[in-house]
């Protein structure tokens, strides 16, 4: 069965872009798994309930997909 995509407020896919780019100005690995581990709260307060929560690596991925497509 196809999942439906998940609808974030405009509020919380602008902190998503800021913290994106902030995860690429940074050079310290931590301070992006820190951003990372944010936006995976973020994002995982806007899952369904059967939705497994996002994990950081996840997000990583997510930032790097995005960047090529912003």
């Amino acid at each position: 069965m196809p999942r439906k995509p998940v609808e974030l407020s405009p509020a919380v896919a602008r902190s998503f872009i800021a913290d994106m780019r902030a995860s690429f100005a940074v050079k310290d690995s931590i301070k992006r798994d820190e951003i990372a581990a944010r936006q995976a709260c973020l994002l995982s307060e806007h899952l369904g309930p059967r939705e497994k929560r996002l994990r950081v690596i996840e997000v990583r991925e997510m930032f790097v997909q995005m960047r090529d497509h912003e």
